[in-house]
């Protein structure tokens, strides 16, 4: 069985599972879910806690015999086992099938893995575990849904903030919750319950987000020219590489141009975007591009990309981070 992340507190009012298997992209996420579960059965009476971590050197029988000890304490017990790397080996998914298809009595097992892949998911072991117990998949909220999460959070402590605020603070710890939950923490330390506005929000959010060239790309292909600008001031910060930002920036171009020109040679945007290899869903972001892009402005960002690379390499002169930006507002101009 799955659960969502906003599930979970409702569950574990009532009758535990036998198993739980945490896995996603969002350390503050798994963090919080494993600390609820764990308090939940102390609760119940499961008054020991063993942890395992699995390492290179890990001996698999350790789970059988966790099991099998008795609590010195007379009540029942958790078992945390830790799988850090998601990969079990071949021991290791023998070992789990076999314990998922009989989970010991008095025991709860909370199974903590890393983002686990579609490949990972439709492993024998994987699959033997979610079918025994209750799965969590918990990764962090895109930009587009962070201000409802921020929200949230604020609620907790009885405050809230103004939707500017909230995207203000959104673009500010975009890719970064642990960050995140720790500013809105800070806003209950500075100012009482009710509504923040975004003056107070501005003064005392830090910039701390975690900026990544892929974010980059969903930018420029959805047009936001103030989300792009952000992440290349982002990016200059933290010392990415010019030529990775503008190997992102040229593949996609190149992708722009060839789709646009095939589109004005009377090809549907499917095709066009297909002889250019891009399939399926991933097409959705590039259409929407396509219908502000015309070739005259794909061939004049290549050109710019062209005259960068040259001032990367140091046979041109100019400012490369500025040039970067100029690319980037030609590809989100409207």
């Amino acid at each position: 069985m799955q659960l969502r992340a906003d599930q979970l507190d409702t569950h574990l009012k009532g009758t535990l599972a036998p198993l739980y298997v945490l896995h996603g992209d969002e350390p503050l996420l798994v963090i919080e879910a494993a600390d609820a579960i764990r308090a939940a059965a102390r609760a119940r009476g499961f008054s020991e806690r063993e942890v395992l971590v699995v390492t290179q050197y890990f001996k698999w029988s350790a789970l059988a015999e966790a099991a099998g000890n008795m609590s010195l304490f007379g009540g029942d017990k958790l078992i945390d086992l830790r799988i850090p790397t998601g990969k079990p080996g071949r021991e290791g998914s023998d070992a789990l099938a076999r314990y998922a298809a009989n989970p010991p009595a008095g025991t709860i097992t909370l199974v903590t893995l890393p983002l686990m892949d579609w490949k990972a998911k439709k492993s024998s072991w994987f699959a033997a575990l979610i079918e025994s117990g209750i799965e969590l998949e918990l990764n962090a909220p895109g930009l587009a849904r962070l201000p409802a999460w921020l929200a949230g959070r604020l609620a907790r402590q009885q405050q809230s903030a103004t939707p500017e605020a909230l995207e203000f603070m959104a673009g500010h710890v975009e890719g970064n919750l642990l960050a995140a939950n720790q500013e809105v923490m800070k806003l209950a330390l500075l100012h009482p319950p009710g509504e923040l506005s975004l003056e107070q929000v501005r003064n005392a959010v830090m910039d701390v987000a975690r900026y990544d060239v892929d974010d980059l790309r969903q930018a420029l292909l959805a047009g936001d020219a103030a989300r792009a600008s952000r992440l290349l001031d982002g990016l200059r910060a933290e010392g990415v590489a010019a030529p990775l930002v503008l190997w992102i920036i040229v593949a996609e171009l190149r992708v722009l141009a060839t789709a646009r020109a095939e589109m004005d040679a009377g090809r549907s945007a499917d095709d066009a975007l297909a002889a250019a290899r891009i399939f399926g869903a991933r097409q959705s972001p590039y259409k929407r591009a396509l219908q502000r892009l015309s070739s005259a402005a794909t061939r004049t960002a290549l050109m710019q990309a062209a005259r960068l690379d040259r001032m990367i390499k140091g046979v041109a002169r100019g400012d490369v981070w500025d040039e970067f930006l100029q690319i980037a507002l030609r590809l989100c101009a409207r």
